[in-house]
């Protein structure tokens, strides 16, 4: 077994003791983390969400053993200032749990959860719902923690889904979130949009970054007009790519200007006469405030989350 082989397994066999006694978290947003970790009382972690939630450092009696071997192990063992601090987070989603990058989520290959992947896992369960033909081959794009994929998988488990980054940490990670969430028809693979995806699909999903990063971290930078850049490839690649009766589902942020949507105007001419039917709409009017704080966007009212919806008609 190589070192990598070792380390997986490992970090599977922490996700699963955790399950197992009980463990859960919600992922705030990184401004509210920073916040409420800077309470004196959270110096330091008191329990497991404190350890794996919150990213806070721990003292080495704050753990079992059996666990703290297994961070050794798994590699997720760091030290700080005497104390120790986990590598990953584990985050609730539903009845899943999820291992993603440890906040503060600052390396270029950071794995991020949040409350983005809340409300993209509500938009797509809210697609599932509504579906009516059968699914076949989907695929998420820019997959991350697997988040997107899981939940096609857990909802249709004869369909093919494919995960697909740029990312190997995300890649690496959507393999050990299949396994614990104990789903075989998962594959993560390494595709730059659908570049190594063959084939049309049934179902296309994504939850792409959209801000303007200064670092251009991957898993935050959208690059192109205030962010919108990837979004907008992701339209293009996945319009040629949809079966008959096949979705794009498409979870975005939009720096709005002027009282407008410089998105949705994109979308508009994009799709205009391709012989697409489509939807949008704003499920949240106002995230990521702080970001107008920031030079990109001085000049934007809002940053709203929207959901666009594009259909291949039947025949």
């Amino acid at each position: 077994m190589t070192d990598q082989a070792a380390q997986d397994r490992a970090l599977l066999q922490l996700a699963r003791a955790l399950r197992e006694a009980g463990y859960r978290f919600v992922t705030p947003t990184p401004l509210t983390h920073s916040r409420v970790n800077a309470r004196p009382a959270n110096r330091r972690a008191a329990d497991l969400a404190g350890v794996f939630g919150w990213s806070r450092p721990f003292t080495r009696e704050r753990l079992p053993d059996p666990l703290f071997a297994l961070m050794e192990t798994a590699g997720v063992l760091r030290e700080r200032d005497g104390d120790w601090q986990s590598a990953v987070r584990l985050s609730s989603l539903g009845e899943e749990l999820l291992l993603h990058s440890a906040y503060p989520t600052e390396a270029a290959d950071a794995v991020f959860f949040g409350p983005d992947t809340y409300r993209f896992a509500n938009a797509l369960r809210d697609y599932l719902r509504r579906r009516q033909a059968p699914l076949r081959r989907a695929v998420d794009i820019g997959c991350g923690s697997g988040a997107g994929a899981l939940l096609i998988a857990r909802q249709h488990p004869r369909a093919q889904v494919l995960a697909v980054d740029i990312n190997p940490a995300a890649l690496r990670l959507t393999r050990i979130n299949a396994a614990l969430a104990g789903l075989d028809n998962v594959e993560a693979r390494h595709s730059d949009l659908l570049g190594s995806a063959e084939g049309v699909f049934d179902l296309i999903v994504a939850n792409p970054p959209y801000l303007v990063d200064p670092g251009e971290r991957t898993y935050r930078h959208g690059g192109g007009p205030l962010g919108a850049g990837l979004s907008l490839a992701i339209v293009e690649a996945a319009g040629e790519r949809l079966a008959p009766g096949g979705t794009l589902l498409l979870y975005t942020g939009v720096a709005m200007r002027a009282n407008a949507d410089p998105f949705l105007a994109c979308v508009r001419e994009r799709l205009e006469g391709r012989g697409l039917d489509w939807r949008y709409r704003e499920m949240d009017p106002d995230v990521f405030g702080e970001e107008l704080l920031l030079e990109p966007y001085t000049g934007c009212d809002r940053i709203a989350a929207v959901v666009l919806e594009v259909t291949r008609p039947v025949g």
